[in-house]
């Protein structure tokens, strides 16, 4: 098979995958459900095809596992299947296809490794149907919580109930934990969701690392009043201090690199066109790859939100509701798929810090990680639009293909 072909047989698997998905735009398909349970048996045949063989684990993560010689560790590559609702057709699934198929040439041009190799699919990255994520590659590093199991979807049924049902035994999770000893490294490739490597023109990225998250929860509280009887300077308006938070936030974030922040959710009261804004309650996301950079930002915009209030005569509570630490990137495992992508007449690589989450974040419990970004269109995900160009999927595949062989 000619190295461009790769990709347009990827898309042959991505398309019969999407079609695992419940009724309406894009693809749904919910951890634990008969969409699930379809998109297992395809991948099943994929992985069959490609020379591995097949299981799967109390998590429902399906593995298809290249055993290498005796004794040998073992290299781990994968992503999730489950997507959000009305999502796209390759994010996460497409990290699975992916590495199958860099297996399935490597069995085609005879080429072993000295090591094993296993594909996992996890089962719920997204965390769309029950309030959690990242359970198989938590479970993999001895990381996830019990409790977890007795978290609800929108119709009531627990997680534990919902594994059940699906023929799976929860209670065996913490089995699963892996010897870091036995297990070299792990690596995922996923669209970039972003349309960073687009307008660069090149169709392959190196991840540097995955950015930590902080989330704020602010309130400011003024005094609602009628829109057209209180004059400009008298007006303690909830609202206003909100906006200028948010560009704040915004400046702050344009003017250091490597920082996002957002205003993600405004709730305001009274809430009609012809009042001043009382009371305010509004979301404040900062993410960066440092979380040194992060912290430190997050500090700033206290202070800001701070003098925003004292300046506007309004209240202020504003809380830390959520942290997640930054997720640095082997170096070794970085180095390595550079070479890889150079060897693919890609002199210039594009290195890139993940805003977004991946399985690679909980994976990073367990061993060294890595991750590979291919170009999207429009840098659209977690959309029906969703597309990855096949030339970037074969890159993928190919980058793949040599990490495989160079890796030690």
């Amino acid at each position: 098979m000619a190295d461009s072909d790769w990709g347009a047989l990827a898309q042959h698997w991505l398309d019969r995958l999407a079609a695992c998905s419940e009724p309406g735009p894009g693809v749904t398909r919910l951890p634990f459900t008969p969409e699930h349970r379809a998109a297992l048996g395809v991948l099943t045949e994929l992985m069959e095809q490609a020379g591995l063989t097949v299981g799967l684990d109390a998590a429902g993560t399906l593995i298809g596992r290249l055993d290498g010689p005796v004794g040998a560790p073992v290299l781990l590559l994968g992503s999730h299947q489950d997507s959000v609702r009305e999502g796209g057709a390759y994010d996460g699934i497409m990290g699975v296809v992916l590495p199958v198929l860099a297996l399935m040439k490597l069995r085609q041009d005879a080429v072993t490794l000295p090591f094993a190799v296993e594909v996992l699919a996890f089962a719920d990255e997204e965390g769309v149907r029950f309030p959690t994520a990242l359970m198989g590659p938590r479970a993999l590093a001895g990381t996830f919580d019990m409790a977890a199991l007795e978290l609800r979807d929108r119709d009531g049924i627990t997680l534990r109930r919902a594994m059940q049902a699906f023929g799976l035994n929860p209670d065996a999770l913490p089995g699963l934990q892996r010897d870091p000893a036995q297990v070299m490294g792990w690596v995922e490739i996923h669209l970039e969701q972003g349309p960073v490597l687009e307008a660069a023109g090149t169709t392959i990225g190196i991840v540097t690392g995955i950015c930590g998250i902080e989330r704020h929860m602010v309130t400011l509280t003024g005094k609602a009043a009628h829109a057209g009887t209180v004059p400009m300077n008298l007006r303690r308006d909830a609202l206003a201090g909100a906006a200028e938070l948010t560009l704040a936030a915004e400046t702050l974030a344009r003017e250091t690199e490597g920082l996002l922040a957002t205003g993600g959710v405004l709730k305001v009261r009274p809430g009609v066109v012809n009042a001043v804004s009382g009371e305010v309650a509004m979301t404040l996301e900062i993410r960066a790859p440092d979380d040194a950079l992060r912290e430190k930002a997050g500090a700033a915009l206290t202070r800001s939100a701070h003098d925003i209030a004292k300046r506007r005569g309004l209240g202020l509570d504003i809380s830390r509701t959520y942290a997640q630490p930054a997720t640095p990137c082997s170096p070794q495992v970085i180095e390595c798929l550079s070479k890889a992508v150079e060897a693919g007449n890609r002199p210039a690589v594009q290195r890139m810090a993940s805003g977004a989450t991946h399985d690679t974040s909980a994976m990073a419990g367990l061993c060294p990680v890595g991750m590979l970004f291919t170009a999207c269109r429009d840098g659209a995900s977690h959309h029906p639009d969703e597309k990855v160009p096949k030339a970037a999927m074969s890159s993928g595949i190919l980058t793949l293909e040599r990490f495989l062989t160079q890796f030690q």
